[in-house]
């Protein structure tokens, strides 16, 4: 049985994506054209929000296995879409102006439940800035979250099925970023609000079925699998980032396009099949998936696969911790520093 990892991969060069957006840009400086605001985003954001309030409310005085069964093959697929405008907002690619794209994250994370918007904007960035620095990438898990899970099946389908709980336990280990402020707070008395009233004027079913639409979303289903698309070294080899190129990338709103996202995260979810057409020698020479589904089941039964499979760098480059972060190409071009550039 081939020896099972218990440890990070580390890494001593910086991040991939800096030399590999300047080398794309440089063969293809068109792709500065599908940088940009989408503010069409808002409209499928309120019409998301639309649809699992009026699904919440049909569902008030369903049976349970009605509350089950549409967060599942429904709700997950909405709440899910809904991170994916979350982190839209998160990268300022709504509207110009850095408050709107706040609004329409707070509207967003409505039927989530759970208030996670804004802080979510912040430690993503860092996560652009400082891919696999442990100390300030909460993408990463914890070391002692990856020993606790193990490679079995059944400890990976529980990690999965609370990756929520997981999650939000991580960003506690950046301690050099803030954990509060005025948004913050904002987002905490928004939600919470919802929260209340969904409960009080549509009853628990209503808000559980928020609640599982939630867990099902980013957890133990087929969109979960995501969590381990993105940098998840499955293929053996130094690839950190992976990109998924199947047919979900439709209700997922292309969200699957992670290396071209990492390589130029100005431009927004719908152009990002774009960048892949249009420099297809820099893609297509990495690996990738085509089916969440098939990654899913070979990451709860593979044993050589576990949260360790993950890279790691204690390199932080030059960048200052608090830096204002900048349009990838303006740093590129204006600058010329490490990771910075690749964060929006």
């Amino acid at each position: 049985m081939p020896k099972q990892q218990e440890d990070f991969v580390y890494s001593t060069v910086q991040e991939p994506h800096h030399n590999r957006t300047k080398e794309i840009l440089r063969k293809h400086p068109e792709i500065r054209e599908f940088i940009g605001k989408n503010p069409m985003t808002l409209w499928y954001t309120a019409g998301i929000v639309a649809l699992q309030v009026a699904l919440a409310y049909l569902l008030r005085e369903q049976s349970w296995w009605w509350v089950v069964g549409v967060a599942y093959f429904v709700g997950a697929f909405a709440n899910h879409a809904l991170f994916v405008m979350i982190h839209e907002c998160a990268h300022n690619l709504v509207f110009k102006r850095k408050v709107p794209n706040i609004l329409t994250g707070l509207l967003a994370n409505i039927p989530l439940i759970v208030p996670s918007s804004v802080s979510f904007q912040r430690y993503h960035l860092k996560h652009h800035a400082f891919q696999g620095v442990y100390e300030l990438d909460a993408d990463l898990p914890h070391r002692w979250e990856a020993r606790l899970v193990g490679h079995s099946f059944l400890g990976k389908a529980l990690w999965l099925f609370f990756y929520p709980i997981f999650q939000g336990l991580r960003p506690y280990r950046l301690k050099e970023i803030a954990f509060i402020d005025k948004w913050i707070l904002l987002n905490w008395v928004t939600q919470f609000g919802f929260d209340i009233a969904l409960y009080v004027f549509f009853g628990p079913k209503a808000f559980f079925y928020m609640l599982l639409s939630l867990f099902f979303s980013i957890g133990l289903h087929p969109l979960g699998a995501r969590w381990i698309q993105r940098h998840y070294m499955v293929d053996g080899g130094e690839q950190e980032t992976y990109s998924y190129y199947g047919a979900l990338n439709t209700v997922a709103f292309n969200v699957g396009y992670h290396n071209e996202h990492h390589d130029f995260p100005s431009v927004p979810w719908n152009n990002l099949p774009k960048v892949r057409k249009i420099a297809p020698e820099s893609y297509e020479t990495l690996s990738y998936h085509k089916s969440w589904t098939r990654l899913l089941f070979r990451f709860l039964f593979d044993r050589e696969l576990s949260l360790f499979s993950r890279m790691v760098r204690s390199e932080r480059g030059q960048v200052p911790l608090n830096a204002e972060v900048k349009p990838d190409l303006e740093v590129i071009e204006q600058t010329q520093t490490t990771r910075q550039s690749v964060a929006v």
